[in-house]
C-alpha cells in the first residue's frame, strides 16, 4: 500500500507502531483525524506531547503519575501496611476496579522471563525491598498473572523475603463465576480444590 504524501505516510508508520494496529487500521485512523476539526487533532497532539512531559514514576509505588507521590500512596484513608505487588498499572486499575482493596500498591514493570532476558534487576525488586526496611509492613499480596513468569516472580520474591516476620499471600485462584466446571483446565480446577475456602453460606 503506496501513500503519496509523505506526511501521512510518516503519520502511518508512526501509529502503526502501537500494539493492536496494523498499518490500514493506521491510515484509517490518520484520515479520521484529518477529516475532524483540527482543534480536536491539536488537542490529541497536546495531550500526547502532556504525557510524555510530565508523567513520571510514583517514587513510593512506581505508578505512573504526574506528581512525586500518587495518589494512593498518599491517601490517608489506605493501609499503607498491606502492599499489593502487581505487574503493572493495568493490574492496578483492575484491581482498583473491584473496590474490595485498601492497601497500596508495588508495581514491579514486568515479570522475571530468563526466556525473555528480563531478570529481578530489570525489575523494581530493590525498591520493593527498601520499602520492607523503612516502613511497617505486615503483609504482602502478590497478585501476578497465573504464567510460569508471574509463578517464577511469585516465588523469587517469596523466597527473598522468606526470613522476614511478614504475612506473604497470593490471590486465589480458580473457577470463574458463571463457568460450568467441565470446561475449566486441569490446571485451574486443581488450583481450586487446593486452595478451597470454607464455605459459609453466602
Amino acid at each position: 500500500m503506496q501513500i503519496q504524501s509523505k506526511l501521512i505516510d510518516k503519520a502511518v508508520k508512526e501509529l502503526a507502531r502501537l500494539p493492536g494496529l496494523g498499518r490500514k487500521s493506521a491510515l484509517r485512523n490518520i484520515l479520521y483525524l484529518l477529516r475532524q476539526d483540527p482543534g480536536q487533532t491539536l488537542e490529541l497532539t497536546s495531550a500526547l506531547v502532556d504525557l510524555v512531559e510530565n508523567i513520571k514514576r510514583c517514587k513510593v509505588c512506581h505508578i505512573h503519575t504526574e506528581d512525586e507521590v500518587c495518589s494512593i500512596c498518599s491517601d490517608p484513608r489506605r493501609n499503607k501496611q498491606l502492599i499489593c505487588v502487581v505487574e503493572d498499572i493495568r493490574d492496578v486499575l483492575a484491581i482498583e476496579n473491584t473496590g474490595q482493596f485498601v492497601g497500596v500498591y508495588h508495581v514491579l514493570g514486568g515479570l522475571i522471563s530468563p526466556m525473555d532476558g528480563v531478570g529481578p534487576g530489570q525489575l523494581t525488586l530493590s525498591a520493593l525491598e527498601q520499602r520492607l526496611e523503612q516502613d511497617d509492613i505486615n503483609e504482602i499480596l502478590l497478585a501476578l498473572s497465573a504464567t510460569p513468569e508471574g509463578d517464577t516472580t511469585n516465588f523469587y520474591i517469596y523466597r527473598k523475603l522468606n526470613n522476614r516476620p511478614i504475612k506473604v499471600t497470593t490471590i486465589a485462584r480458580g473457577i470463574s463465576v458463571g463457568d460450568d466446571l467441565e470446561y475449566a483446565d486441569e490446571i485451574t480446577l486443581a488450583r481450586s480444590i487446593l486452595h478451597r475456602v470454607e464455605y459459609k453460606g453466602s
